[in-house]
């Protein structure tokens, strides 16, 4: 019976993979694969885009304008992640139950809490940003409200979990000795959590310096402004100048991030955090300059923010979104459901898409990518070649990741017609440098005594592959494949907003007319289909384990 539980599992992930296969390939049908894809001068304006990579404007001015942009644009991103963290540690508390006394109000707490919670991370931060400067106006703190909430949502959600996770031998032990519940809270949660939070919010970060970047195409200062500039203009030297300051930005965090993480690594291994204390010193320093900057430079003002006037405009659209006083209201009229409906289908086959062709490049790419294989430990065969290949590919990987989708997209579009397809290219060019990082450290960690057994008995690197690698990889690459899937879904409607399609294209237009019922249908389009990818997505990992 146990011999039939291993091969009862690859019969499944070979199924799965047939599966999704299928799948992808039924997304492709909803192209028209013709020379109608192009504008007529897309291969020219390609060789344009390609000639400014290599020769990027290095004029003083566009340097100093770039220097300048990357301040704002991590400004943005530290004040933003600095009230996520406060709103997800509140919420996050509450929704982990840890201070709830009896089972009934513990359940209640976590369906109240983590629906907050699911709610404002399900919608994208640009579409906050959409909706803060529809009701506010042009703040820098409708940028910083944007990043806060959905960050906020997924760190709350994410330390909700690890305090529900907790052992309950050591809180059983303070409430047994009298602790109250917030003693019970400081003294015995969240010492076993704090290194593992400051982990995975040294990760979000990286992801909202991306982010706080596109904040700026909804008309906020920062280099995501810049470049949309420099692409109105068609000056793709300039775009591809604060592409890269951007870029060195990202590996600066991502440097950063991971001295944090090896300090809280080895601080778990020995006595004293070491290196811990400049770090919390230097957050501490970006957190005061960054709002300093954004009070005094920017001017920005709370109060002004919740002045009568601007109160009046949030009530105003607040009201228009809830369709009182309307007629006919998108949300309840069958037509417009009917089109919704459509965009959202469109918007699904985009998304399918992009995970498809970004798992074709990253499954091409991640075996030599893998540093294992490069230096001949796992193979026990070495190739001059290996680390070229090696450098090449992770610095690929570095460039795809760091460049956010939506600038992929407004460049793409230069290319490729309005559609489906430039959407889901530009979301391919973003993820697979993600997953082809993600699973080369796979690779990497994999136990190699099996691999070498196959090396020494003679197998080829083909065989090597097919039967010493992929089987005992495949069940995290799926894993990693349908995580990515789930925040394409959420990030599909960002790049419709420059013409790539779907959902996020009429949300853009519905925007521009005001029209503000049809934005409460879009809305929960997306969230049905945020649901339908989290759903879809924990029943295939169920099948996979």
């Amino acid at each position: 019976m146990t011999k039939l539980i291993p091969s009862l599992q690859l019969h499944k992930r070979f199924i799965l993979t047939l599966l999704l296969l299928f799948v992808f390939i039924w997304s492709l049908t909803s192209v028209h694969w013709n020379a109608e894809l192009y504008h007529a001068g897309g291969i020219p304006t390609m060789l344009q885009i390609f000639e400014g990579l290599i020769q990027p404007n290095l004029d003083l001015d566009i340097l100093m304008v770039g220097l300048e942009s990357t301040w704002i644009t991590l400004a943005y991103a530290v004040a933003g992640m600095s009230l996520a963290i406060i709103y997800a540690f509140i919420v996050g508390v509450l929704a982990s139950g840890s201070l709830t006394s009896s089972k009934f109000s513990r359940i209640i707490s976590k369906v109240v809490f983590r629906g907050i919670l699911g709610f404002t991370r399900s919608i994208h931060e640009l579409i906050w940003a959409w909706l803060f400067v529809a009701a506010v106006g042009l703040s820098p703190f409708a940028a910083i409200f944007a990043l806060a909430i959905p960050y906020g949502g997924i760190l709350g959600r994410i330390f909700a979990d690890m305090l529900t996770d907790v052992p309950e031998q050591p809180i059983l032990a303070l409430k047994s000795s009298g602790s109250s519940r917030l003693q019970t809270l400081v003294y015995g949660y969240l010492p076993l959590v704090w290194a593992d939070f400051i982990s995975y919010t040294m990760y979000r970060f990286e992801c909202a310096i991306r982010s706080s970047a596109i904040m700026s195409f909804v008309g906020l200062g920062g280099l995501g402004f810049q470049i949309q500039l420099a692409l109105a203009d068609l000056k793709y030297d300039s775009v591809w100048t604060f592409v890269f300051f951007l870029i060195v930005l990202v590996i600066l965090v991502d440097s950063w991030s991971n001295f944090v993480r090896k300090g809280l690594t080895d601080h778990k291994r020995v006595k004293g955090f070491g290196t811990g204390w400049f770090s919390v010193l230097f957050s501490l320093l970006l957190i005061v300059g960054s709002w300093v900057y954004i009070t005094l430079a920017e001017k920005a003002n709370l109060f002004e923010l919740l002045s009568e006037k601007n109160l009046e405009y949030a009530k105003k659209f607040f009201v228009g979104l809830l369709g009182i006083n309307q007629e006919n209201p998108a949300f309840l009229d069958a037509e417009s459901w009917s089109t919704a409906l459509m965009l959202t289908l469109e918007t699904l086959e985009m998304s399918i898409m992009a995970i498809g062709f970004a798992t074709i490049v990253a499954f091409i790419t991640v075996i030599p990518a893998a540093r294992n294989i490069a230096n001949g430990s796992l193979t026990l065969k070495k190739s001059w070649y290996n680390w070229i290949l090696y450098g090449f590919i992770r610095l690929t990987y570095i460039f795809s990741r760091s460049v956010p989708e939506l600038v992929w997209a407004m460049m793409i579009i230069f290319i490729f017609k309005p559609g489906i397809l430039p959407g889901a290219l530009a979301l391919a060019l973003h993820n697979f440098g993600i997953l082809g990082k993600l699973w080369a450290e796979v690779v990497e960690d994999m136990d190699p005594r099996p691999i070498r057994n196959l090396a020494t008995a003679g197998a080829s690197k083909v065989e090597i592959l097919f039967y010493g690698i992929l089987p005992i990889v495949l069940p995290r690459f799926l894993t990693y494949i349908l995580y990515r899937w789930e925040v394409i879904m959420r990030t599909t409607i960002v790049v419709g907003f420059v013409g790539a399609g779907g959902l996020g294209m009429d949300f853009k237009l519905a925007m521009s007319y005001f029209d503000y019922t049809q934005i409460t249908l879009l809305l929960l389009c997306y969230m049905i289909l945020v649901i339908i990818a989290d759903f879809a997505s924990e029943t295939t990992r169920k099948a996979v384990k």
